[in-house]
């Protein structure tokens, strides 16, 4: 990133012109990854194929393997929910420097309580809202806090989205192959799915990648399915965080996120947090 990059950035974080999409690597040092579940369960599952690492096929086939498709959901519930919240006291911890910057809305593509415990542990009253993108029961009992006129994201009152669904309702959860492909078609037939301050942010924030590699589903779909959706000329500065890889692949990443309009920070999740922290702390 540039030195403008970030003078810029700083810039839409003062004035809540930000949103920070936090992917699993936000979390990479508290809470596993969806590769290292994933060789758990094809290891646990006999899964027959080579892509171990891929924990949307690996639900796939444990999804048909028991027929059932919310096993897997259920199973990742029982793993999860028992695991600790990151150290919010941590100078560079993700979530917490988040929860301290001036921002109205939060998205999340994982499934845990993190977002929503920093930004309480930062003295602010979020809001919860999960995406209804299909026509489970159980989904439709989940009050939305946009159900009752009046309330609107703010700084002080932040709304945590959790686009991908949230442990506690597991019918929520994209997780499987066929799951983010329904995804894409309910968010396709029908955008009014996302709520107008969510729609608002994709289409007229800076959004900030944060635990995201190129080759994960949850990223590509974002991407393709939400990100390329709005139009060219609305779009700001938006950020990526991936971890470092090889020049070869670097110089390809590079390009790649180019064309896309994204700025690439390359280091881990909290390198960029703790610039970020130490950046808007000299600004204020």
């Amino acid at each position: 990133m540039r030195e403008s990059d970030w003078n810029l950035l700083k810039a839409r974080v003062a004035d809540g012109l930000c949103t920070p999409f936090l992917g699993a690597g936000a979390a990479a040092h508290v809470l596993p990854l969806g590769a290292e579940i994933a060789r758990r369960w094809a290891e646990m599952h006999d899964y027959p194929l080579e892509d171990t690492h891929d924990l949307a096929r690996v639900s796939q086939y444990l999804a048909v393997h028991q027929d059932d498709a919310m096993y897997p959901k259920e199973l990742l519930g029982r793993e999860l929910g028992d695991l600790p919240l990151p150290d919010f006291r941590s100078p560079s911890e993700p979530h917490a420097v988040l929860a301290r910057l001036p921002l109205p809305v939060f998205i999340t593509t994982n499934y845990d309580d993190a977002m929503y415990a920093a930004l309480v542990d930062a003295g602010k009253q979020p809001v919860r809202e999960l995406c209804r993108w299909n026509r489970s029961p159980a989904l439709a009992e989940q009050v939305s806090p946009f159900a009752t006129p009046g309330y609107s994201p703010s700084p002080a009152r932040p709304l945590v989205y959790h686009l991908y669904g949230w442990l506690r309702a597991p019918e929520s959860l994209v997780l499987t192959e066929d799951d983010y492909l329904d995804f894409l078609v309910a968010i396709s037939r029908d955008p009014a799915l996302l709520p107008h301050p969510v729609q608002r942010a994709l289409a007229g924030t800076s959004l900030l990648f944060i635990g995201y590699r190129l080759a994960d589903w949850d990223f590509r779909v974002i991407h393709r399915g939400l990100v390329a959706a709005t139009e060219a000329s609305l779009r700001r500065l938006s950020v990526t965080v991936q971890l470092s890889e090889e020049e070869p692949a670097r110089e390809y990443l590079d390009s790649y996120f180019g064309a896309l309009k994204l700025r690439v920070y390359w280091g881990t999740a909290a390198e960029f947090m703790g610039e970020l922290r130490a950046r808007w702390e000299a600004a204020a």
